[in-house]
């Protein structure tokens, strides 16, 4: 267990907890949450990505604690943590995420299959499992869960496995807004494309260099999606909220500038 202060007693400061909060956008939701005053507890699957992780966030109200996702007795241990450091838990975020091997399904081994299922599918059912049912026991708490490719039912070669776990994802969150309890609301976060590990792993050059050009018109940076999807996941915490990032009329607007507005992602320069 990685923390350290008090936890805060502002009127409105809420305790969040975030999966999958050592990297990528888990970690930059973590950081826009602290620094709006918030309570945070995250986990991450290592003792020294956790430690990374709270060594380089701002305030002193965050707990890191190892969690693996796919055990409930660990995702378990992760709310009691939260809720008996600070009281309650308001919002819980289920991020934890990893890709595959940018192959065909009967290319890749069982073993990598079997990480991106566990993670994904079953981290998210034994998050959204262990926190409604804490959230009915306190009458209170919003249930988030992360969209990513193939939520929206395209189908891209190569990541076959990842985006059936997301479009399962997806159907499990519109079942559990049938299913909450009186006080607890369940929705869905997508941050549409993000510069992270998980978007540009397994590209030769010659493929990465044009993959970048779509990247470039539509994805963004943690640091820009991050703060945003924080805000509307306090403020619009109801039951069946869909927060998007990348909607359909920002894509078009976005293809519709791409010839005069010049943007490079991966040299620090937009």
């Amino acid at each position: 267990m990685t923390g350290s202060g008090t936890a805060g007693t502002g009127a409105g400061a809420r305790t969040v907890v975030v999966t999958g909060g050592t990297r990528g956008i888990g970690l930059g939701l973590v950081r826009a949450f602290l620094e709006r005053g918030h309570r945070v507890a995250l986990c991450g699957s290592r003792e020294e990505t956790v430690e990374k992780a709270i060594a380089g966030l701002p305030g002193p109200e965050v707990l890191g604690l190892v969690a693996d996702v796919t055990d409930r007795d660990q995702v378990q241990a992760l709310w009691d943590g939260a809720a008996g450091r600070f009281g309650r838990v308001d919002l819980w975020i289920n991020n934890a995420g990893v890709s595959h091997t940018r192959a065909p399904l009967w290319e890749l081994p069982d073993e990598e299959i079997r990480a991106v299922v566990g993670t994904n599918l079953v981290g998210v059912l034994n998050g959204s499992a262990v926190a409604l049912a804490g959230m009915a026991a306190q009458g209170r708490g919003h249930l988030w869960n992360m969209e990513g490719l193939g939520s929206d039912g395209r189908a891209v070669p190569g990541l076959s496995v990842y985006g059936s776990t997301k479009r399962a994802l997806t159907y499990l969150t519109r079942a559990l807004v049938k299913e909450v309890p009186p006080g607890v609301s369940a929705g869905l976060l997508s941050p549409g494309m993000v510069v992270t590990g998980l978007l540009t792993r397994d590209y030769d050059p010659e493929a990465f260099a044009k993959a970048k050009k779509i990247f470039n018109i539509l994805a963004d940076r943690v640091e820009t999606v991050a703060p945003w999807l924080a805000e509307r996941a306090l403020s619009q915490a109801r039951n069946g909220a869909h927060v998007r990032w990348l909607t359909p009329a920002k894509i078009a607007a976005r293809f519709a500038l791409a010839p005069v507005r010049r943007r490079d992602l991966f040299s620090g320069g937009e």
